[in-house]
Order: C-alpha cells, then sequence, then structure tokens
C-alpha cells in the first residue's frame, strides 16, 4: 500500500512498532520516530500528547495480532488439547528462533519501565497478558479441564518465562521443553476433570 494512502496515525504507529522492537523504548526519540514516518515531529504530536502515549499504543497495536497468533496455533495444531498447547508452544519457538527476534515487546516495554508502574504502555501490557490469560482459561474450560484458571495462569508463567530463557541463551529448546511441560499439566487436569466426573 502506498505510503500516502496509510493513515498518518498508524503510519506513526508502524514506524514506532519497528524502532521501538528493534531497539527499545528509551533509546528511540521522538524525532527518530517521526523521521521513520515521514512526518514532522509537531504532526506526531498532533497525534499523540507525548511519547508515554505513543508507546501505549506501539503495545495496543500488537494486542490483538498476538492473541490471533496463538490462537492460530492452537486451532492448526492436530491432537487434544495438551497436544496442542505443546504444538502452540513449539510454534512460538519456531517464529522466536530468527535473528530478527528481539524478545516478547510486552516483557520488554514492562521491563524498561519497571520503575514507572502506573505508565499508560505498562498499563498497556498488563492489560493484553491479562487478556491472554482469560482466552487460555477460555479454550481450557471448554475442553473440560479442572480448574482452568488456574492451568492457564501456569501455563503463562510457562510460556513468558521460555520467552525470556529464549531471549538470554537463543536455544529455541528451553521454549520447547516449557511447552512439553505445559502439555503435562494440561494432561494432568484433564485426566483430573474426568476421574472427578466418574
Amino acid at each position: 500500500m502506498p505510503q500516502d494512502s496509510v493513515p498518518t496515525r498508524d503510519r506513526i504507529i508502524a514506524a514506532a512498532a519497528r524502532l521501538f522492537y528493534a531497539e527499545g523504548i528509551r533509546a528511540v526519540s521522538v524525532d527518530a520516530v517521526a523521521e521513520r514516518a515521514g512526518i514532522t515531529k509537531k504532526t506526531l504530536y498532533y497525534h499523540f500528547r507525548s511519547k508515554d502515549d505513543l508507546v501505549a499504543a506501539y503495545l495496543q497495536s500488537r494486542d490483538q495480532p498476538a492473541l490471533d497468533a496463538y490462537a492460530a496455533w492452537f486451532e492448526n495444531a492436530e491432537g487434544n488439547v495438551a497436544e496442542r498447547i505443546r504444538a502452540m508452544f513449539r510454534e512460538f519457538a519456531r517464529s522466536a528462533d530468527t535473528d530478527r527476534w528481539r524478545g516478547c515487546g510486552f516483557l520488554r516495554t514492562i521491563a524498561e519501565l519497571a520503575n514507572m508502574p502506573g505508565h499508560p504502555a505498562v498499563k498497556a501490557g498488563a492489560a493484553h497478558k491479562k487478556r491472554f490469560e482469560a482466552w487460555l482459561t477460555d479454550i481450557l474450560d471448554q475442553n473440560g479441564l479442572l480448574e482452568p484458571a488456574t492451568v492457564a495462569r501456569r501455563i503463562v508463567i510457562l510460556l513468558d518465562g521460555a520467552a525470556t530463557v529464549m531471549l538470554i541463551h537463543r536455544d529455541a529448546a528451553y521454549v520447547e521443553t516449557a511447552g512439553d511441560v505445559a502439555g503435562d499439566l494440561v494432561a494432568t487436569a484433564v485426566r483430573k476433570g474426568r476421574e472427578r466426573s466418574v
């Protein structure tokens, strides 16, 4: 799509997303975002009151696409629910096993802003993580798991931990191992649910 046909606000967010993800929040100036978007700084501030608002918009723009990716990985997998959870981790490992991957953008942004818990981007990141956990809880509940919210929370911890260790070691085996643990958790919860219903 030609740049002129993309709304200015969307162009700014796309430029910010590329820069923030590649270089980090604090390292990227508003001037750099404006230049990358092909606009003036004044135009950027017309659409966003502050850099803080722009950082929050960047994370909000990644919220639904990230959720859609995990949903597609789960839905396209074969087997029972435990096998599909393992497959979801495998797909994440495959997508992260590239030179371009810089970690989970939500986790990295929150870590950079850890001393500012009220920051709008921290709130946006936390909201995304809660939405993912709620989606996972719903999926597990639909598949008859005992205590789906508890299992979902444990899987979230495994997934975010795996993302962090993957960033440190650049070894997809850590994500796949976390997926095996998550699959075992789900299989155990399914078995306990069946035993209770007997």
